[in-house]
């Protein structure tokens, strides 16, 4: 694998009775070395592993896909403390990538849905000026060819239409083409859209762009994203926070023996008759 950009984030500062600084898991933060070119926070909801994200997102200056660039994001405002708090050691300034959270996708996918619709309306409005003023084709094409351009360009990066494939399908065509050599990429939760096989696709794009001079840095609860080959895994259920090996990951044990005897839980969750098994005799006069 290629050597990190990021090689640690330590803490210098912060108001611990304000939050973030309150989260055990960042009050606690004195050093994190990213010894790997991908790393996975993992932990339950409000660990901190987002929030820790969110902030390194703000320290390095990182632009922010489907809401507002991290200096201006008011849905970031908590975490900007934060990244002014954090250090970040760099082995080699990445100067390009980005932070993307999972529920920010879907605004990022409408916007660009309404720009193409713009930029389509005002062709067709271009189109009609010059046809009424018995202009020429020529002239109509040279006064569309901005806004043509413009088209093309959205088209070939995104496709035709980013919002009508699936959430999955639309997800993996943004990674397809953002991502790019070099960068260094943060990833709040991409598992939330994706099903096991478009998992499969994402730690495929994940690995090819490590082999070519990327890393990363993902918050995940996801066992198959986890077990990407050779990453660094830090465990934010616990103070302060530690790397955990992979079969230690509790996330990885459960999944596993859910799998392996789904009814043993079952059992233990619902009682032998639950209202559905029960429907049919409820239907019967």
């Amino acid at each position: 694998m290629s050597a990190t950009h990021l090689a640690s984030i330590s803490r210098r500062g912060g108001d611990d009775t304000a939050f973030p600084f309150t989260v055990p898991a960042i009050r606690s933060l004195e050093q994190l070395p990213l010894d790997a070119t991908v790393t996975f926070f993992v932990g339950e909801n409000g660990s901190g592993k987002s929030t820790l994200l969110e902030g390194i997102a703000a320290a390095a200056r990182l632009p922010a896909i489907g809401s507002a660039d991290v200096p201006r994001d008011e849905t970031l405002a908590a975490q900007r403390p934060l990244g002014k708090a954090l250090r970040l050691s760099w082995q080699k300034k990445a100067t390009r990538g980005f932070f993307l959270r999972a529920e920010d996708f879907f605004g990022f996918a409408k916007r660009l849905a309404r720009e193409r619709a713009e930029l389509l309306l005002e062709m067709r409005e271009v189109s009609e000026q010059y046809r009424a003023q018995d202009r020429s084709k020529y002239a109509e094409g040279l006064a569309q060819g901005p806004l043509a351009s413009s088209l093309a360009g959205m088209e070939q990066r995104y496709g035709v239409d980013l919002d009508a494939n699936s959430h999955g399908q639309s997800f993996l065509k943004l990674f397809q083409s953002r991502f790019v050599p070099g960068g260094l990429y943060l990833l709040d939760e991409p598992e939330a859209p994706l099903s096991p096989q478009s998992q499969l696709a994402l730690l495929a794009m994940i690995g090819d762009m490590v082999n070519r001079d990327a890393q990363f840095i993902i918050a995940t609860h996801s066992p198959m994203l986890l077990a990407f080959p050779g990453a660094q895994i830090y465990s934010f259920d616990q103070t302060p926070i530690a790397a955990v090996a992979y079969e230690e990951l509790d996330h990885v044990r459960l999944t596993r023996d859910f799998l392996n005897a789904p009814e043993r839980y079952l059992n233990q969750i619902f009682d032998k008759k639950t209202p559905s098994t029960q429907r049919g005799e409820g239907a019967r006069g």
